[in-house]
């Protein structure tokens, strides 16, 4: 491929505008802020770049001091996604114990206040919420970051978070276009397909987009899944169909469309990624997410110039590029211009209070626990989205409250017999993730409480599996606060 000068022309500029990087390090690095001199807008952070609320707020001006109307994006669901806080878990419990609480009015409050902490560290774009409606249970990669498993639910509460987050002055990105609930493969491993009647997209799928496009969603995040009901050929993030005539003609909706990570596997191991966010800008998108894991100036100059060479070639409208452009810096100017609500008060415990209220509790006449208990973990593989930085379940909450509480963590078909020889005599908490997705973890879970009756089980996922031991606690999310609160009842705290 042709190399260009990184010039200051107009399309050169464009090219780069449309790009959102990650980078490594925890300081920006002499590229990154180069780029932004050149026409960079926008720098995705992930966990790698934060290791605390000042070292972001730090990072965050660093960046501002060479272009001061840079969009600052982040991956902050809250609850399992977290990289604010991804080596201690988050203070928020996510989508789904949202949903289960079914309060709008606190799901506002819960983004109201991550809004302000991200404003706080000069983050002005957050990649979530998730309004995908996660009508199959054994979808891989979505589960807890849905608010459920009902359109009409995931769309009010969707709507409630857009407004929420947005009246901290962070632009919402309404995720994943034009729906992942209903796959069963995560996109960051291979490309999902969808086949569904396009009635049953509109009614499910695409109820909770509509309701950010009327709350003013300032974006919306394409999804790397295939519909043929849509269109037969492309995934939604290459598909001129879903884009332009669906999202923009048909939805009425525009704002900016970002892509989903590039580097996925399902456009990387298919297109590639200078040819997928070539196909992307023609399709409609907006801006370019790349960053999850590739984070250096060669992929940045690489589809730069990939996008510089599809213009001269004529595949690529150069009125397409600079329009997508414009979105970006419409966008980067609405974050510049100060559109937060300057009587937003902190609420440190709303999160600790949407995660008491989510809990679900099943058994009869529980008394709870004076004695350290033994903690066993049975822990699956996480997805790419969340991660395996972060902590999760209550075993530290639990310490904090019962001094002398042991933990293991457990996994495969030796699981059960493995925590019944580790615990001994005293009380087993039980902490499972997604039972009903993994066999192995239902069956250590049964030999366990063939033993011990008396057996506390905690399920931090999806409760789909049906509820036993002595007492049953769903927390719909494995973060911190989700652990924090399922811990309090076990201790009677």
């Amino acid at each position: 491929m042709t190399t260009f000068a990184s010039g200051t022309d107009t399309l050169t500029r464009d090219a780069l505008t449309v790009l959102q990087p990650g980078f490594t390090g925890t300081t920006a690095p002499d590229w990154l802020l180069r780029r932004l001199g050149e026409g960079l807008a926008s720098v995705g952070l992930f966990g790698r770049n934060i290791t605390s609320p000042e070292q972001l707020a730090a990072l965050t001006a660093q960046l501002r001091a060479e272009r001061d109307d840079v969009l600052v994006a982040i991956d902050e669901e809250g609850g399992d996604v977290t990289r604010l806080e991804v080596r201690s878990g988050s203070s928020f419990p996510g989508n789904n114990a949202l949903g289960a609480v079914d309060d709008v009015e606190l799901t506002h409050a819960v983004a109201a206040e991550l809004g302000r902490r991200l404003a706080a560290c000069g983050v002005n774009l957050n990649w979530a919420p998730s309004a995908d409606v996660n009508s199959n249970p054994a979808n891989p990669v979505i589960g807890v970051r849905s608010f459920g498993a009902s359109a009409d639910l995931v769309a009010r509460h969707t709507a409630a978070y857009v407004t929420g987050l947005q009246s901290a002055g962070v632009a919402a990105c309404t995720k994943h276009f034009p729906g992942h609930g209903d796959t069963a493969i995560d996109s960051h491993h291979a490309l999902p397909r969808i086949d569904v009647d396009r009635e049953v997209l509109l009614e499910r799928e695409l109820r909770p987009f509509r309701a950010a496009i009327a709350a003013g969603t300032r974006a919306v995040m394409t999804a790397h899944i295939l519909v043929p009901a849509l269109d037969r050929d492309r995934p939604a993030t290459l598909s001129h169909p879903v884009l332009t005539e669906l999202l923009r003609g048909e939805l009425g909706y525009t704002g900016l469309i970002v892509t989903d990570g590039m580097e996925m596997r399902a456009i990387a191991g298919t297109y590639g990624i200078e040819r997928g966010s070539v196909l992307a800008i023609a399709a409609g998108a907006d801006a370019i997410c790349v960053g999850g894991g590739l984070a250096d100036d060669d992929t940045v100059r690489r589809l730069r110039d990939a996008l510089v060479s599809a213009v001269r070639s004529g595949e690529l409208p150069e009125e397409r590029l600079a329009q997508a452009a414009e979105r970006v810096r419409t966008l980067a100017h609405w974050t510049a211009a100060g559109a937060a609500d300057p009587q937003l008060p902190a609420d440190e415990e709303v999160g600790l209070r949407a995660a008491r209220r989510a809990l679900r509790l099943t058994g009869a006449d529980f008394t709870p626990l004076s004695a350290a208990p033994y903690v066993a973990a049975f822990t699956p593989v996480a997805n790419i989205a969340v991660g395996d930085e972060t902590p999760w379940g209550v075993a530290a909450e639990l310490t904090r409250l019962l001094p002398g509480t042991e933990t293991g963590s457990f996994a495969g078909e030796d699981a059960g017999l493995a925590t019944l020889a580790a615990a001994g005599p005293r009380r087993i908490v039980a902490v499972v993730r997604d039972e009903h997705r993994h066999p192995w973890m239902a069956a250590a879970l049964d030999t366990v409480l063939r033993t011990r009756p008396d057996t506390v089980v905690i399920e931090m996922g999806l409760p789909q599996a049906p509820a036993r031991g002595a007492l049953h606690i769903a927390t719909h999310g494995a973060a911190r606060v989700c652990g924090r609160a399922a811990a309090e009842v076990i201790a009677g705290a």
